[in-house]
């Protein structure tokens, strides 16, 4: 596979989503928008919390925990590369 650089990921745990009211389209540039990630990068989506509203995430990656609880609020998660 290579000696690809290791990517770092700027965290947002699904709680975070939730305590925003965020709802429809989410994508980085929403999230930076909104205070959760700092700087520009790779955000990576982790399943900490609850999350209820029903939100179609773009994004660049996320866990296994965090993509079922989006799915399970109505959700939907589209992993992206830019």
């Amino acid at each position: 596979i290579g000696n690809a650089a290791k990517m770092s990921y700027v965290v947002v745990n699904v709680s975070e989503l939730e305590e925003k009211n965020l709802e429809g389209e989410v994508t980085p540039d929403i999230l930076r928008e909104m205070g959760l990630t700092r700087k520009k990068g790779l955000v990576k989506i982790l399943g900490d919390g609850e999350i209820t509203k029903k939100i179609d995430l773009k994004i660049h990656a996320i866990s296994e925990v965090a993509k079922s609880k989006i799915e399970s609020a109505g959700g939907t998660v589209e992993i992206i590369n830019e």
